[in-house]
């Protein structure tokens, strides 16, 4: 398996996790197919989304797989006027990584990180390892204090 990003920034800091191969569908590349592909729940699996303030500042967004980002609250936590999400054909230039594919550990470019205030309720937590079909399993508490992450309330 190819090291990811994500998953050499995790081995340099020694932080345990595991890798969680999955069957890519590229024409879904959701959240849902992938609860279905490894059987687990989709509480626990959580959606990368690269999004921008009005400064053209890259925020990173997690959330539970099955939600919807709710703009205004996670604007509000940021303390920022507007937030929009980051345009496609952008994401590989402020990520580094693809749809489908986006990791919120091993981004290159500065950003601020935030994270589903549900996430601590499990004792792990499922989210992207940097490319199509690989998935990290890892202690959210463990991530959140890794990123540092904020931590709120930023779904509909």
């Amino acid at each position: 398996m190819k090291k990811t990003n994500a998953v050499r920034e995790l081995d340099k800091h020694k932080i345990k996790y595991k890798l969680r191969e999955y069957k890519v569908d590229e024409n879904d590349l959701g959240a849902i197919h992938v609860a279905l592909e490894t059987g687990l729940d989709l509480e626990i699996i959580f959606k990368t989304l690269s999004l921008l303030n009005e400064k053209k500042e890259l925020i990173i967004a997690c959330i539970p797989g099955g939600d919807s980002i709710d703009l205004k609250k996670l604007a509000k936590l940021a303390k920022c006027k507007k937030i929009e999400m980051l345009h496609l054909k952008d994401l590989t230039a402020y990520t580094g990584y693809v749809r489908g594919g986006c990791s919120p550990i091993g981004i290159k470019k500065k950003h601020t990180t935030f994270i589903h205030e549900s996430a601590l309720k499990h004792k792990e937590i499922i989210l992207s390892g940097g490319m199509r079909g690989l998935q990290i399993e890892i202690d959210p508490k463990a991530l959140i204090d890794y990123l540092n992450i904020t931590v709120g309330n930023i779904i509909v």
